[in-house]
């Protein structure tokens, strides 16, 4: 008999994790999780223009202004000219952003590693290797569905 596909399963458990992801955020410090995530992706990939972070967030421009405006008053981003020397302004964090972002993300890797305390190292990592296939997966689905 074929194994049973627990896709099912793996929408709810995805729907309480985004659940619990949020609610830790709101008690993260106080950084809101729109943020935080813009924050976490500049910070990966270095200074982005409203244009590039609207292609990987799949957000349009108003909605990115909005969030960007909060950053920008919470002195966490600031505007920056293209270093690559291109016309338009980027988003590049600023120390105060910086230092904010490691202390958030201290809180966030603290509060998961007590939950995973229990767990062994080789189910952690197998966990991360999923979870990052996972969002791999979802963000080759969105570009395909984007397309089509």
């Amino acid at each position: 008999m074929p194994m049973e596909r627990r896709v099912a399963d793996i929408e709810y458990e995805q729907m309480l994790l985004s659940r619990y992801t949020v609610a830790q955020h709101r008690n993260g410090e106080g950084l809101d999780r729109s943020v935080y995530l813009l924050m976490s992706r500049i910070d990966g990939q270095g200074p982005m223009s409203i244009s590039e972070l609207s292609a990987v967030f799949r957000l349009d421009a108003s909605t990115l202004q909005r969030q960007t405006t909060v950053g920008l008053r919470g002195g966490f981003l600031e505007r920056v000219l293209d270093p690559v020397g291109g016309v338009a302004r980027k988003f590049a964090l600023t120390n105060a952003g910086r230092t904010r972002l490691r202390e958030v993300r201290e809180y966030s890797v603290n509060a998961i590693e007590r939950i995973l305390a229990d767990w062994p190292d080789e189910d952690v990592n197998k966990f991360a290797e999923l979870m990052h296939r996972f969002n791999v997966s979802i963000e080759e689905y969105r570009e395909t569905k984007a397309t089509s």
